[in-house]
């Protein structure tokens, strides 16, 4: 009797505990709960695959976008067509210049702002063989990507610098990205240009001499920005999020780890030369701040020079584009001291 009562107690334990298999069921349940869920797919174009992004190369190889939950695939789209790609829906996310941001939106298009990886001028204006002063520029062709892109405005910041009023005492021409206009240097359809590192070691083992390094002047820019479109920064906000996050942990990373950035620079950028890729680093890892939060006075330059032609340019308010909330919830967590 007692056998058959022990006997009844233990059925009707285990079934108050779910049955045998319970146990293994709530430690699948629970595994399942925890796992990470698939990383987001975000598109996000590079104008140029120059050194100038090297945190976007550090985040992607780093597996910094990964543990962000995200599935960066990182797209080259030329100059100011990365802008273009990203109003036409083609991308989520454009790394383009900020001249281009405010040129589309200024038209119409629904843009937000929310870092400036690059808030000055990464160049140096390098003139050909024969070329030793500014004066001797005059006349001359002077290359830029295209006409109100970050170089083009550069370009003609650097020449007002050299005591040259561009268009008057040089002729700008388009001839298309940074690596077209090292191209068209070489093959003497243009005389000056602003070059980026290490292009413009490429142009002075040729001949070619700076005239002018304009990070040393330390001028407020937009040479790169992270952009949305606003309907995607407002229904995926935590995606945009987790992009600034992976930016300001990988520009920690750029800084404190100079062997794999100049491994992500001899990749990304192509640079097959040891001393080329240092060079490169020492230049851009003092360009890209720890917190690249955007502000209405980087794009003082490309609205007055955009201005000139385009009045719903020169009376844009900048700030209504701007957003520097991801960046402050990042800084908040402390990302930018890991």
């Amino acid at each position: 009797m007692r056998r058959q009562v022990g006997a009844l107690l233990a059925v009707a334990l285990v079934a108050a505990c779910g049955g045998p298999n319970e146990t293994a069921g709530s430690t699948a349940a629970t595994a399942t709960a925890s796992a990470k869920p698939a990383p987001v797919a975000l598109k996000v174009a590079v104008p140029t695959m120059s050194a100038d992004f090297l945190w976007t190369y550090v985040a992607k190889d780093a597996g910094i976008f990964a543990d962000n939950g995200l599935d960066a695939d990182i797209q080259y789209i030329a100059s100011t067509q990365s802008v273009t790609a990203l109003v036409a829906g083609q991308v989520d996310v454009s790394l383009g210049a900020g001249s281009d941001v405010l040129s589309a939106a200024a038209g119409g298009a629904d843009l937000v702002v929310v870092a400036v990886p690059s808030p000055t001028y990464p160049f140096i204006f390098e003139a050909a063989p024969g070329i030793n002063t500014a004066s001797d520029l005059k006349g001359k062709k002077v290359g830029v990507s295209s006409v109100g892109s970050s170089s083009d405005i550069a370009t003609r910041v650097a020449l007002r610098k050299l005591g040259l009023e561009p268009d008057k005492d040089v002729v700008i021409i388009a001839v298309g990205s940074a690596q077209e206009r090292t191209a068209a240097a070489l093959a003497g359809a243009i005389q000056g240009a602003v070059s980026l590192v290490p292009d413009n070691l490429v142009l002075e083992e040729k001949g070619w001499k700076p005239l002018f390094n304009l990070v040393d002047l330390k001028l407020p820019a937009v040479q790169n920005v992270v952009a949305f479109d606003r309907k995607f920064f407002a229904a995926r906000r935590d995606v945009a999020q987790r992009f600034v996050d992976s930016l300001v942990l990988a520009i920690a990373r750029e800084q404190k780890d100079r062997t794999f950035s100049i491994e992500m620079i001899r990749k990304w950028s192509k640079i097959d030369d040891p001393k080329k890729a240092e060079v490169t680093y020492d230049f851009y890892a003092k360009i890209h701040p720890a917190l690249p939060y955007p502000k209405v006075e980087q794009f003082a330059d490309s609205k007055a020079l955009l201005g000139v032609t385009n009045e719903r340019v020169r009376s844009f308010d900048v700030a209504k584009i701007l957003d520097d909330s991801l960046l402050r919830s990042a800084a908040d967590r402390g990302l930018d001291k890991r």
